[in-house]
């Protein structure tokens, strides 16, 4: 790995060299507001090149930030829509839970008031308790 990329700053800096030699001509270079000093058209060539490179590269580090952004935010509205979900199934059982007969009522078929009156009313009648049949 360390031999390709020797081999690739090689490569562009004998193009940059080259570039530089066969562009050898002064030029000046108008900013529109600012007149910059006339350099060699080569170097003036490299430094483009090198800005240009420079721009790009954090261009594109800003986009891959904002898609990588995007991505995690739709991730987490599937996770909070999965987890919202999951809250709508739990509330529908702690309803159910809450709505279903207790074991008296289960066993006895009456509310648990019923059973407790019926059996003081049976207390009364006689002196011994006695059990009501299930059904």
């Amino acid at each position: 790995m360390r031999f390709i990329l020797f081999v690739l700053l090689f490569l562009s800096f004998a193009y940059a060299l080259g570039l530089v030699i066969a562009n050898n001509t002064d030029i000046g270079v108008n900013l529109l507001f600012l007149q910059a000093p006339t350099m060699n058209l080569g170097l003036l060539l490299i430094l483009c090149l090198i800005l240009g490179i420079v721009i790009g590269m954090l261009l594109a580090l800003l986009i891959f930030r904002v898609l990588q952004n995007k991505w995690e935010i739709s991730r987490l509205q599937k996770l909070n829509a999965n987890l919202q979900e999951q809250v709508t199934q739990a509330n529908v059982v702690i309803d159910r839970q809450a709505n279903a007969p207790t074991v008296e009522e289960a066993v006895y078929g009456s509310t648990a008031t019923n059973v407790h009156d019926q059996a003081t009313v049976n207390v009364d009648e006689s002196a011994t308790l006695t059990k009501q049949k299930r059904d």
